[in-house]
Formats: C-alpha cells, sequence, structure tokens
C-alpha cells in the first residue's frame, strides 16, 4: 500500500508530507481547494506526463516520492529484478519519485536508481489504480480485462499449462522455419557444396597440421643447408681435376723433398750445420701434424655428411602439402586451422540435404502434435473462461443497481482471433462492454460510459474482485458525482468494503461518502505572505463532523447540519 506522499513545488503546493494508511481514506474540499492537483502530484510518481506548468512559480524545479509497504512476494520486485536494478529484494519498502525540470523534461527514479518514465510505467501499473472522471487508468484499457477476468474465475494451473504448450508449439515452428531455411539454403548451393567437400575430402586437413608442416620444413631447409655446407668443404679437399694433387699428396711430397737432405750429408755431401738440421725436423714435424690434421678433418667431414642425409623429396612433399593447405584456406577465406571444422559443416549441409525429407517430414509431425496440443488446451482454457465470464457478469450486476447503474447491463464480450494472432493468454481476445441504457447496443467502456458511470462501474467491479488482484491501491475521483442520498450511502458501503482489503482513495462532495471513510483528509487553499497555498489536513473525529455539517449545509454550518453529519458518522461514534 501506500505509505508516504511528499510533494514539493509543484503547482500550488509548496511541501507537503502525508502519512497514508490502509483502508478508505476519503478527500474533500471546496471545489478548487486543490484535490485535482494532490491527485496530479500522485498521477506524476506513476509515470504521467509531465509539464513545466506543474512547478511552483518561483521554484526551480517540482518533484514528488510515493513510498510503498509491500509484500515480499509481490510482483513489481519480480520486474525489478529483470532490470538489474541492484535494489535489496528483502526490502519491504519502495519509492517511486520524479522530478519535472524548467524545460518540461524529467527524471524518474525507483529507490533513489534512474529508471525510463516506461519502466515507472509499469512499475505504477502493478501498484495503483486510477479512476477518474476525464481518465482511467485499468478498466478502460481492454488490454487488462482478460487477466481481470482470469483473476476472477480462471484456474491458474489451466493458464500455465497453455502458456507452456504455446511455447512447445513456437519451438517446435521454429525449429521447422530453421529447417527449411536450412534446406533451401543447402539445396541452392548443392553443387558447390559437393565439389567443395570432394575437394577437402581429398586434401584431408587435419587440425594442428599447419604448425606441424611449418616446422618440419624449417628443419629439413636447414638440414639441406648444412649438407650443402659440408658438401662445400669436402670439395674443397677434394682436387677438381684428377692430375691436380690432393691436399694430403702435397703434404707427402713436401714432407718427402724435405727428408731428402739427411741421405745428402750421410752420403759425403756437404753436412748440415746445427742450425739447419733443426729447421728441417721442425719443419718435418709440422708436415706430419697437417697432414694428421688434414686427415682428421676429413674423417669429420666425412661422418658429418653421412648424419646429414638431407631428403630433398621430403621437402618437396612437405612444401607441396603446406602450401596446397594455405591456397585452400585462401580459397575460402579462412584460417588453415579452420578447414578442418569448415569440412565438418559443409558435410552436415549435405548431410541435411540428403536427409532433409525424412528430417521435415518428422518435425512436420512435431508441429502439427504441438499445435493440436495446443489448440486442445487452449479450447479448455476458452471454456473456464465462459465460465468465469458468466459468473463474473451475475456478480457485476449485482453491484450495478447500489450504484445507480441498475439500467445498465455489463457483459464481457470474447473475439475468436486468427492463428497467427494466438499468444501464451490464449486463442481470444477479451473485452467488457456495457449498455449503459435499455435498448442500446454494447460498447467498449471508455466510449459509452460517462466519466462517473465508468468511476461507479469500476467500483462495481472492484467490489467483485477485491480480493483478486495484485493491485493494493485504488484511486476514485468523484465516483458518486450526479448521485446523492441513499445510492451515495451505497456508493460509500461498497468503497469501504473493497477497503477492507486494500487501501482505497476517493475524492467526493458527498457527506454520505466522507462518513464511510476510515481516514478523512481536508484539501484547502490558504494565503501566506501573499501567496495561495494547497494544503492537506488530517482530521480528527470532531473536525470531520464540522467537514461533513459543512458539506450537508454549505457556507452556514446549522445545528440540523451538525446532527446530520452524526448521524452519518454514527457508525464511528
Amino acid at each position: 500500500m501506500l505509505t508516504h506522499l511528499s510533494i514539493r513545488d509543484v503547482v500550488l503546493i509548496e511541501k507537503l508530507d502525508l502519512a497514508l494508511h490502509q483502508g478508505l481514506t476519503v478527500l474533500t474540499g471546496e471545489t478548487g481547494a486543490g484535490k485535482s492537483i494532490l491527485l496530479d502530484s500522485l498521477g506524476l510518481t506513476l509515470g504521467e506526463r509531465a509539464s513545466a506548468g506543474l512547478i511552483r512559480a518561483g521554484a526551480s524545479q517540482a518533484s514528488v516520492s510515493a513510498t510503498f509497504d509491500l509484500p515480499l512476494n509481490h510482483p513489481v520486485f519480480g520486474l525489478l529484478a529483470e532490470q538489474s536494478l541492484g535494489i535489496d529484494p528483502q526490502s519491504d519498502l519502495l519509492t517511486l519519485r520524479r522530478v519535472v525540470l524548467p524545460d518540461g523534461r524529467s527524471r524518474a527514479y525507483v529507490c533513489d536508481q534512474p529508471i525510463s518514465i516506461t519502466l515507472l510505467r509499469s512499475l505504477a501499473s502493478q501498484l495503483v489504480e486510477i479512476q477518474g472522471q476525464h481518465e482511467q487508468m485499468g478498466l478502460a484499457d481492454e488490454a487488462g480485462h482478460l487477466d481481470l477476468l482470469d483473476a476472477f474465475g480462471v484456474p491458474s494451473a489451466l493458464r500455465q499449462k497453455t502458456a507452456k504448450a504455446y511455447s512447445e508449439w513456437i519451438t517446435a515452428r521454429k525449429a521447422l522455419e530453421h529447417a527449411r531455411s536450412a534446406l533451401t539454403e543447402a539445396t541452392r548451393e548443392e553443387e558447390w557444396l559437393r565439389a567443395t567437400v570432394e575437394d577437402l575430402e581429398s586434401l584431408a586437413p587435419v587440425e594442428g597440421e599447419e604448425d606441424e608442416l611449418a616446422a618440419l620444413r624449417i628443419q629439413l631447409q636447414h638440414d639441406e643447408r648444412r649438407q650443402e655446407a659440408v658438401a662445400a668443404a669436402l670439395a674443397e679437399l677434394t682436387p677438381k681435376d684428377r692430375r691436380s694433387a690432393t691436399p694430403a699428396t702435397a703434404l707427402r711430397s713436401a714432407s718427402r723433398a724435405l727428408q731428402r737432405l739427411a741421405p745428402a750429408s750421410e752420403a759425403g755431401g756437404e753436412p748440415l750445420d746445427n742450425s739447419h738440421a733443426k729447421q728441417v725436423q721442425s719443419a718435418l714435424e709440422a708436415l706430419d701434424r697437417a697432414e694428421e690434421a688434414l686427415a682428421e678433418a676429413e674423417s669429420s667431414l666425412s661422418r658429418l655428411a653421412a648424419d646429414t642425409m638431407a631428403d630433398p623429396r621430403l621437402l618437396e612433399e612437405t612444401e607441396e602439402r603446406l602450401f596446397a593447405l594455405r591456397a585452400e584456406a585462401r580459397k575460402h577465406n579462412i584460417a588453415v586451422s579452420e578447414l578442418p571444422s569448415f569440412l565438418k559443416n559443409l558435410r552436415q549441409k549435405l548431410e541435411t540435404l540428403d536427409n532433409s525429407t525424412a528430417e521435415l517430414s518428422r518435425l512436420e509431425q512435431a508441429l502439427r502434435e504441438a499445435q493440436s496440443h495446443f489448440e486442445e488446451t487452449g479450447a479448455a482454457l476458452s471454456a473456464s473462461r465462459q465460465k468465469a465470464a458468466e459468473l463474473l457478469e451475475k456478480a457485476v450486476h449485482r453491484e450495478l443497481k447500489p450504484v445507480k447503474l441498475e439500467r445498465a447491463r455489463f457483459s464481457v464480450a470474447f473475439t475468436k482471433l486468427d492463428t497467427n494472432r494466438w499468444s501464451r493468454a490464449g486463442m481470444e481476445h477479451v473485452a467488457f462492454r456495457i449498455a449503459a441504457n435499455p435498448g442500446q447496443p454494447a460498447g467498449a467502456l471508455a466510449k459509452v460510459a460517462s466519466g462517473g458511470e465508468l468511476s461507479r462501474l469500476m467500483l462495481a467491479l472492484k467490489v467483485v474482485l477485491a480480493e483478486r488482484s495484485a493491485v493494493g491501491t485504488l484511486v476514485f475521483d468523484e465516483v458518486d458525482s450526479g448521485v446523492g442520498g441513499a445510492t451515495a450511502s451505497a456508493i460509500g458501503d461498497r468503497l469501504h468494503k473493497v477497503a477492507e482489503t486494500g487501501q482505497v482513495f476517493v475524492v467526493t462532495h458527498s457527506p454520505q461518502v466522507a462518513a464511510r471513510g476510515d481516514h478523512h483528509l481536508r484539501i484547502a487553499k490558504r494565503i501566506t505572505n501573499e501567496r495561495t497555498e494547497t494544503t492537506a489536513e488530517p482530521l480528527s473525529l470532531a473536525q470531520r463532523r464540522e467537514e461533513i455539517a459543512r458539506m450537508l449545509a454549505g457556507d452556514v454550518i446549522t445545528d440540523a447540519a451538525r446532527a446530520a453529519a452524526d448521524s452519518l458518522l454514527e457508525p464511528l461514534l
């Protein structure tokens, strides 16, 4: 329920803080006192249109906040959870706030978190219903009639079963549409598909193959370069011409030439002096070492050549494979690593194409079964609604006479929807209709009923539906317009009855209605410092007596009027 309403700088209201209570609260005051300003202020927090004209003269902005005390399972918390606003789900208080700026724009907040006006209206629709002389929220909108009928007498399990059957039907329809779309696409490119799959299967790409081939290619290229270097080194040690001496032969020839010096001296020739002999010996030893080193180098190079047996054919095959994979990937504008999955997808498309007839038949059968199931549950739901409508019509008719609508005829109209308009809610459109006078055809509530009639019709409906609505706060603006006496008293009784299970506010000029209130607010104007201001004052029982006497007698309150007020207030005395 609505527990607090705070208004700042709205038209004639400078500052107003109201603590509000459960039950029936009546708002009275002279014409022009500002009752409509109070309702307009509440309407701002519910998402009604804002304008700069609502800002009090001299103020920089206008603001209104409304605080609600709600059960934790109230639907509004589910709506908030969907928006992920970070509001504590365990909190039972909810505050809506609206700020109007000088340029006419406005800002909306829920628990001080900024929200859109659309979300504000969605939240408000779960919290408050306003029925006024000139504007109706809820009853005049046919979009809500189906929910009202269902809340009155349709089992929730049947509605849930129908919603589930509809979801299954839609899922089956989408599956068939997807299959048909895939088949159409596959058929259109069948020739290309088969040729491409054949090429790819011939290529047989393997996941991770490109990296392995690239690494092998680098290794083989390295081996080839190493083999070429070893071969070149060996070639330098091998004469290019067979008539040319090898380095080893040259070393041995040089050694033999030096060795001839020793025999010459021993044979009686000129002997070598000591110095020359040592030099010859040193040269011979160096030649021996060079010959050994050369032999060792040739041996090492030969072993290295044997170990480095590069395979030119393997390198060629590796490069051919790698380049073929990359060429195929470029053809399809994908990475080489994607070729295996690409082939898999194409195979699936071909499989869909090849198995299309059987799969389409299966999906078509599944769709027929799902639609049949929905039609079956939808028909059961429609039948339940027809029975509920008959009971609702009788219940509302019983309430029409006390609110001076005894000549009116209320009915629930069903319109069977085309298949493409079926929904989770079923297969029909439901609208409340009223014939205000005998002989007149029934028509839409907003078009046939006047503002006062529509307000009283809503009251009759609310008496019937009082315990079945999630909306806990109802506002009636002059629901007693044009009636008096016993009818006004009956309206007051029914307002009080509705308020037994919720919270009801009523703006009234009827003393009979005002006397039935659990709480009473008097709306008045006062002039302070040459400025007019609207006030809202909670009345004590004695003050209520005077206010109701004023409503009965006018400007001059007589003892007779006070006595009549006492009579009306007798249940409270």
